[in-house]
């Protein structure tokens, strides 16, 4: 969908009869509706300098002109396209992603993909203009069929015309260096720079002919995406189907395709306990619905499994550029029309939310627009991982989804464990522990699996490195109780986490690998948190109980007041207790206890615990005699 096409010519003028904005808008409201004044003027300052731009003999009369190209299945749009093609006539495609800042920051982030700028009244974190016209071009190119069929070549850049580059300018920062070469950076002073790489790759117009083959090109992932996930697969130990996994991707698998076939929309509801292999499943659904030619996409509201799957995933620098578009955020089908997708898989589905967007204001509910978007959607799903006030993926709420977008749902249950030693009784054992559910089924099992509680912290942390020596596979976590402070956050000498009682010190996670921290080679000397080992597993995992879980008169108790002010999970409970507190009380204490569950089933092979509380301490030592 295109909201201004046309030609070189046709543009000129109209932004010359100081038309352009009017015409975009008139478009504009057609398909998406009314739009903010500041768009209105961003429209019409950036049309002027393009103008300014393609005011050049040595740019054809008849290059084709596109204006807010709404890529398909997103809500993404792409500000500026010119086609056209070279002298074989080869057709050529720049995208161009316009920006009207005029200064902004470099930001340590997973991957260095973010800069920080003035944005809506305020300083905000948005991903490297490069770094976003490279994705939009590789997104296009990956499931874009005319893209692919026609062999169409894709130039990604962007172009900041108010902005002035300095020495040693943040925006130029070495960590952004990799996106800037393939999506290069044009500025205030750059003018002639920006016409010659369009006139590289541009000699002669098309007519807009290029623009029409990609506006009404079929939606289906590239060969090249199909082959290069599949033999990443192969090659990948970690992603092997066993037992009811298997019967669950026949079943998936089965009702995708008639789902597709026949566009007859379906739903399947997966659900699994911690290690039962919900995230293995996922991704090799991914794969061979991909491998099929239909258009799919693994999805999670939290961006850490994520980034670990890309990077477990990935086979160098080429296969990055593919896999990066097939994972996606689950906000991102707020505007995606009815059955446009043919497949989205969707972990971790407890954790997805009603509102979307970076000020949380979009959509209705993370669940109907998923549902609507693709003809088929399978979600995996335990809703006693649901951590924080805004989750509120549940059975019932798909189910109800479901039935209103007249959507077919199935139930399938995966009850086979592959983590914690496969021990079905040392997670009945913690809900027990924990007081989620009264469940006695653990007595008098017999299992394998190395749980240890610790009187000192710092001896927990030296048996968790000795276990991280032989593979790297064992981490730290801890309960979000120490504020996290972004300012000291690439200080390794900085502690967050401080038990002055034992000297005992350490570390978030740092900002730059935080998304990857569960694999990075030097992440052992670094806590987790829930919120980047959720959906992740480890050989052994050391976790630190803070103060928000303790033991009281004969029972666990949960106190939210004992969070660290920085933990954005439980936002808003103060004033959820004046207005329910039963309610309330109810729900944090579930959050709390699921969180350190989650904590404690993230070792395959063993679980180490140092509580702050003594009481909890003694408590969990008095159970863990029922284990042996």
């Amino acid at each position: 969908m295109i909201v201004y096409d046309g030609v070189k010519t046709d543009f000129m003028k109209d932004v010359r009869d100081n038309d352009i904005c009017n015409k975009i808008y008139e478009q504009y409201q057609k398909y998406f509706g009314r739009t903010t004044d500041s768009q209105m003027r961003a429209w019409q300052n950036s049309m002027q300098y393009m103008r300014n731009i393609l005011d050049s003999e040595e740019i054809p009369d008849n290059c084709g002109v596109a204006i807010e190209y709404n890529i398909p299945t997103t809500s993404k749009r792409v500000d500026f396209i010119l086609t056209g093609v070279d002298e074989s006539d080869k057709k050529k495609v720049i995208i161009v992603e316009l920006k009207q800042w005029d200064d902004c920051n470099s930001v340590q982030s997973e991957n260095g993909v973010f800069v920080e700028t003035y944005l809506g009244g305020g300083m905000h974190k948005t991903p490297h203009p490069s770094y976003q016209a490279r994705s939009y071009a590789v997104y296009i190119d990956n499931y874009v069929e005319s893209v692919q069929d026609n062999k169409i070549d894709l130039y990604p850049c962007a172009f900041l015309h108010n902005y002035h580059f300095k020495d040693d300018d943040p925006i130029l920062a070495e960590q952004y260096k990799n996106y800037i070469e393939v999506a290069p950076l044009f500025g205030a002073d750059d003018f002639p720079k920006l016409r010659n790489f369009i006139t590289k790759h541009i000699k002669k117009g098309d007519n807009g002919k290029t623009i029409y083959e990609i506006d009404h090109g079929r939606f289906r992932p590239s060969k090249s995406l199909q082959d290069c996930l599949g033999s990443m697969l192969k090659g990948n130990e970690e992603f092997v189907l066993i037992d009811d996994q298997k019967v669950a991707f026949d079943t998936a698998m089965s009702l995708a395709k008639r789902a597709i076939a026949f566009n007859e929309k379906k739903v399947l509801i997966v659900e699994g306990g911690p290690g039962t292999g919900k995230s293995v499943l996922a991704i090799n659904l991914l794969v061979e619905l991909t491998k099929l030619n239909a258009a799919t996409f693994y999805v999670t509201r939290n961006g850490t499994p994520r980034a670990v799957f890309k990077k477990q995933l990935m086979n160098g620098d080429f296969t990055k550029d593919y896999i990066d578009s097939c994972f996606q955020n689950s906000g991102n089908y707020v505007d995606v029309e009815a059955n446009a997708i043919d497949a989205l898989v969707v972990d971790e589905a407890h954790r997805l939310t009603e509102k979307s967007g970076f000020m949380n204001n979009l959509g209705e509910n993370q669940m109907k627009e998923i549902i609507n978007a693709a003809k088929f959607s399978v979600f995996l799903i335990d809703e006693d991982q649901r951590v924080t006030l805004k989750d509120v993926g549940s059975i019932d709420a798909i189910k109800q989804f479901a039935e209103e977008l007249g959507a077919e749902v199935s139930e399938l249950r995966l009850e086979s464990q592959f983590r914690c030693n496969g021990s079905d009784g040392y997670l009945n054992w913690l809900d027990n522990l924990l007081e989620i559910k009264n469940n006695k089924n653990f007595i008098d099992l017999d299992f394998n699996y190395d749980f240890k509680v610790f009187d000192d912290p710092n001896k927990m942390r030296e048996a968790i490195i000795e276990k991280n020596e032989k593979n790297n596979k064992s981490r730290i976590v801890a309960g979000y109780c120490w504020d996290w402070f972004k300012v000291e956050q690439n200080n390794t000498h900085y502690y967050d986490i401080k038990i002055p009682k034992f000297q005992f010190g350490m570390s978030w996670n740092l900002g730059e690998n935080s998304q990857v921290w569960a694999i990075e080679k030097d992440s052992i000397n670094e806590a987790g948190c829930i919120h980047t080992c959720q959906g992740l597993e480890f050989d052994y995992v050391g976790v630190i109980v803070g103060d928000d879980l303790r033991y009281e008169n004969g029972h666990i108790v949960t106190d939210v007041t004992r969070r660290a002010s920085t933990d954005q999970s439980v936002k808003g409970w103060k004033k959820m207790m004046k207005e329910n507190p039963e309610e309330a009380i109810k729900l944090l204490d579930r959050i709390i206890k699921n969180t350190y569950k989650v904590l404690m089933t993230r070792g395959m092979k063993g679980c180490y615990v140092y509580c702050t509380d003594d009481q909890l301490r003694d408590y969990i030592k008095s159970m863990v005699k029922t284990l042996k």
